[in-house]
């Protein structure tokens, strides 16, 4: 485990405080988990972009071989 330093705005804190308490948890295990979401949550924003930025490289490609395959059934 890696340790550091954090600084929260108050009503972060404040609220963070209040639910650690409600649920019982300490503050290092609840701020890990939020961390831990958070990183999925970008991880498939960033995914996402990839996908979309790949998709338009090979469009061009895939319709020129969706036309062909036309052509192809055309000619039968």
């Amino acid at each position: 485990m890696k340790t550091l330093s954090l600084k929260l705005d108050d009503g972060i804190f404040a609220d963070s405080e209040k639910i650690t308490s409600e649920l019982k948890i300490a503050r290092n295990r609840y701020i890990n988990e939020a961390v831990k979401i958070y990183n999925l949550y970008n991880k498939k924003r960033l995914l996402k972009k990839q996908l979309l930025k790949e998709s338009k490289a090979v469009r061009k490609d895939s319709m020129e071989v969706l036309a062909e395959f036309e052509r192809l059934l055309d000619g039968d």
